[in-house]
């Protein structure tokens, strides 16, 4: 794997580095060997300031001590996944630089390296490479939905969210791990950049395919996983809300996913989608679960972001939540989701 620096310019600590976070929890295709953010997080571990868990990735105050540091790095990825997928301007500043001194640049935003022409002829002059994961296919690349995932005998399970930046991405890979410590070999289908840029080889970027496609391309990267693989299970990376105005989703898993089961995430600090009053509040749980079922798929557990509560608070909604509802309800972050393992491997029955 080749050496990655990632790029965060004083946003580590908020939802808009939620693509660094993910890869500094890990990533099979890119060695992440530090986080470039600023003079208030600099020498500290970035494992530490996500989560409390030491990882061994140094954070810089810039891209010079980075690379002072860390002088065999080919990679500078963009960490961030800000709103509307634009690239701030200050980064576009250490962007060139980073070419200047050699480094490739790996970009998960709709603002594409490419469409730049200084920045094209400067990654020429460098022999160094833009890449734009979030750049549309061509249209003889994409594929259409044929309804040949009805066939499919493999148990899918799509991990969604109530709201954005939930962790539905980070919990589809802890239960693909964890179902690997008990030999069941599953499969993750990714449905945003981050996902590709962990090294998840089956998905394809849900919010840059054209909407007459989506369908298509998922159902597509499922049947491709499981003939390819043959796994025991497959989890589908959830994005967005079913109810979140700014961009609703995740209906397609179920229906053009074939999705029959379903680990729902929920924050129960948090009020507004997106944390936006104006967008309105996020219904209950309770309410999303029934829409679900409408769908005929199954909620067959839990999975909580604990953003905003004590320990003690958290373990008491999950006990509550449980004992209401009846259904597993998993602290990923704080206490894994192996006690899930039972349930999934009653699908496989």
């Amino acid at each position: 794997m080749k050496k990655a620096l990632v790029l965060t310019n004083g946003l580590y600590q908020t939802s808009d580095a939620k693509t660094a976070h993910g890869l500094v929890r890990g990533s099979e295709r890119f060695l992440i060997v530090g986080i470039i953010d600023n003079a208030l997080t600099a020498n500290k571990d970035a494992g530490e300031l996500l989560d409390g868990i030491y990882r061994n990735i140094p954070v810089f105050a810039d891209l010079n001590n980075a690379i002072s540091a860390i002088q065999d790095a080919e990679i500078l990825i963009i960490g961030v996944a800000t709103v509307g997928g634009t690239l701030p301007a200050e980064m576009l500043v250490i962007i060139k630089e980073a070419i200047k001194k050699g480094l490739s640049i790996v970009n998960g935003l709709h603002d594409y390296l490419n469409d730049h022409v200084d920045l094209v002829a400067l990654a020429r002059e460098n022999n160094s490479t833009l890449t734009d994961i979030r750049k549309p296919k061509k249209r003889e690349d994409l594929h259409f939905f044929t309804g040949n995932i009805f066939n499919i005998k493999t148990p899918i399970v799509a991990v969604i969210g109530m709201d954005c930046a939930m962790g539905k991405r980070t919990t589809a890979r802890m239960l693909m791990q964890a179902c690997a410590k008990e030999n069941i070999k599953a499969e993750m289908i990714y449905t945003g950049q981050t996902g590709w840029l962990q090294g998840s080889k089956y998905g394809f970027v849900f919010d840059s395919t054209l909407n007459d496609f989506v369908s298509g391309e998922l159902e597509n990267a499922i049947l491709s996983c499981n003939k390819e693989v043959e796994p025991d299970i497959i989890f589908l990376e959830g994005q967005s809300a079913l109810r979140n105005p700014s961009g609703p989703c995740g209906l397609e898993l179920l229906i053009s996913g074939n999705a029959k089961n379903v680990v729902l995430l929920f924050a129960p600090k948090r009020i507004y989608f997106d944390n936006e009053p104006h967008w309105g509040k996020i219904p209950s749980v309770e309410s999303e679960i029934a829409i679900i079922e409408q769908f005929g798929s199954k909620v067959i557990a839990l999975a909580m972001n604990t953003e905003g509560c004590s320990n003690e608070e958290a373990i008491t909604i999950q006990a509550s939540m449980e004992s209401s509802l009846n259904i597993p309800v998993l602290l990923p972050i704080q206490k894994g989701v192996a006690p899930l393992i039972p349930v999934l491997k009653s699908l496989l029955q």
